[in-house]
């Protein structure tokens, strides 16, 4: 499950920077280690969360896709061809050393296999074969205003590559038996030997035939011809969380399409956010505008007001100014799970009237001489 590293440092998702700073600046002095009472895994959550949401381009990736993928720096670089050791300090991220071969070399960084990035091109066996992955899709979501405030869920149907329903993956006819791969020995790979100015270099292969299994079935299943997977239209149902903002990406783990005998890809829906007529959003506040008379204004009053929970009575102050802000508390943006939420702010703007009458006139020049 992916981190919410704005929820680690209780922050909106459009807070700035000088707020993503603050709040972790607390944080680090609540929970720092060497504090009586510190927490060293909140400590470290915090830092972690802060390093990429200071980092600006690290924040978009994680914003666009739920991760970051240029965390990890190029660190001290090679110590010379002898050893052939690259080494990072533990702000970098990187550990390893290729001083041993590298078929030694089987490291792994998320969906990136070091180790078999250097045997595919030195054509050395790195000790295995990656297992596959299907494609990862995109997909665009359009919602209401109110949709993004209070959160909602959505059922779409689209057209991928699915595990097949009758043999459920396995390419098999329900019913038979399996046999020997022959064109691994049921060894699930092959070893490929290839020449080069350096000599010969040996790999290894996961066999194409059985997948790496080592058996194929007696009898192709005759939905999807032994293939294990199928296209079909298949439902998926979105989450869409409350507070989500215009342009954020949700990511849906193994929703993408399946591939046989390895993992499936990820969905990743695109929110689009209707405008609304009355309201906008500003971090964890809606802000709507509230048009009063200018004898309101002077006086004081109430009125009725349309919110996304229903009618309210809103009271304006003697004296109100052009401008200024009415807090309704409680009836913002939810804040996660504990049924706290942000305010309604209400701007207030006095309409003054285009033509005066006689009288009206008579009583504004009265308040002008009084000094009003």
């Amino acid at each position: 499950m992916a981190k919410d590293y704005y929820e680690t440092l209780g922050v909106p998702k459009n807070a700035s920077k000088d707020e993503i700073k603050k709040a972790f600046r607390n944080l680090a002095h609540q929970y720092h280690p060497d504090k009586k009472g510190g927490d060293e895994k909140k400590f470290k959550e915090a830092n972690e969360a802060y390093s990429v949401l200071s980092d600006d381009k690290k924040r978009a990736e994680y914003d666009s896709y739920g991760r970051v993928f240029s965390s990890a720096s190029a660190g001290s670089g090679p110590a010379g061809f002898d050893g052939f050791s690259a080494q990072g300090g533990p702000a970098s991220g990187w550990d390893f050393n290729f001083g041993e071969g590298f078929g030694n070399a089987n490291f792994d960084f998320g969906d990136v296999n070091i180790g078999e990035i250097f045997g595919d091109f030195f054509g050395h066996s790195t000790g295995g074969s990656r297992r596959p992955r299907g494609h990862d899709i995109s997909i665009d979501l359009e919602i209401s205003f109110e949709e993004s405030i209070f959160g909602v869920e959505r059922k779409i149907f689209i057209t991928k590559t699915g595990l097949c329903d009758l043999c459920r993956g396995s390419g098999a006819k329900p019913g038979v038996g399996e046999k020997t791969c022959s064109a691994c020995n049921g060894k699930g790979k092959l070893h490929e030997t290839r020449r080069s100015f350096l000599g010969s270099f040996t790999s290894v292969r996961a066999c194409g035939t059985c997948r790496g299994a080592g058996k194929v079935p007696e009898e192709k299943c005759p939905q999807c011809r032994g293939l294990g997977v199928i296209r079909k239209e298949s439902e998926i149902v979105v989450n869409i969380p409350s507070g989500i903002s215009d342009g954020e990406v949700i990511r849906l783990a193994g929703a993408g399409e399946a591939v046989a005998g390895g993992a499936p890809g990820d969905l990743y829906a695109k929110i689009y956010v209707k405008k609304h007529s009355l309201f906008h959003k500003e971090g964890s506040n809606l802000v709507t505008d509230l048009k009063i008379k200018l004898s309101t204004a002077l006086l004081g009053g109430e009125y009725n007001l349309k919110t996304l929970d229903g009618d309210i009575v809103v009271k304006v102050p003697v004296g109100v100014s052009f401008g200024e802000i009415l807090r309704v508390r409680g009836k913002g943006v939810p804040l996660g799970r504990g049924g706290k939420r942000g305010d309604l702010l209400i701007r207030v703007k006095i309409e003054l009237p285009a033509h005066l009458s006689k009288d009206t006139a008579e009583l504004v020049k009265r308040l002008k001489e009084k000094g009003i």
